[in-house]
């Protein structure tokens, strides 16, 4: 499974997918990964597993739909199998998600349809809820709403902040996130309507958060 990954800041998921990759877990490479922010942290990260990183300036095009066209072109250089978002921070054209159809996945910090957009852990904390989580899904054009792959479910506590509650979140992202790829590369991954079918997977079923087979 050859991927190419967008990232716009710390790349931890980034990090957490390159680790899976460089311990064999799952099978190819990452090839290229793309940021929309020169200084982002997630650049440094792919250096350090030795993946080719690139800063593409959106300021060097007219509008958003230019700057994908080309980031459309320079992604199919790569050929991937997949293209991965991994704290991408730009909303996506209809012609970049229709280039990729079926093969762009997301991550989001919440279990959607809950509290899209941004700053989703602030959402849960403010709307009060007592569980949030993130999800991994298919992109389509909705935001934040497409197909579910897998989702893992994180208790709120009264005390957690923003920021407590990201970080209790994001310890699950590092690991639902290799899982997902990992799913997809073994062909064990189908779209059904608005059902995702996981051939084998262990999810939907108690404990919780069943579905961490290998991470």
């Amino acid at each position: 499974m050859d991927i190419v990954v967008l990232i716009s800041g710390r790349g931890s998921n980034l990090q957490a997918i390159a680790r899976a990759y460089s311990e064999g877990k799952i099978k190819g490479k990452i090839k290229l990964v793309i940021s929309n922010k020169e200084k982002a942290k997630g650049l440094k990260i792919a250096r350090e597993f030795g993946i080719k990183g690139e800063f593409i300036d959106p300021s060097a095009f007219k509008n958003r739909e230019e700057y994908d066209i080309h980031l459309v072109e320079r992604i199919k250089k790569e050929n991937p199998d997949l293209v991965v978002l991994a704290g991408y921070m730009r909303i996506l054209s209809d012609y970049f998600i229709e280039s990729f159809e079926g093969k762009l996945v997301n991550i989001h910090p919440s279990l959607t349809p809950a509290f899209k957009g941004l700053k989703a852990q602030k959402q849960a904390i403010d709307y009060g809820v007592k569980f949030s989580g993130c999800t991994v899904h298919f992109v389509t054009k909705d935001l934040d709403a497409g197909p579910v792959i897998v989702q893992a479910v994180v208790p709120v506590a009264l005390e957690d902040t923003e920021e407590s509650l990201t970080e209790k979140i994001l310890a699950y992202e590092h690991r639902v996130y290799p899982q997902v790829i990992k799913w997809i590369s073994e062909k064990r991954v189908r779209i059904s309507g608005r059902q995702v079918i996981v051939e084998g997977a262990r999810y939907g079923t108690l404990p919780v958060n069943p579905a961490l087979e290998d991470f």
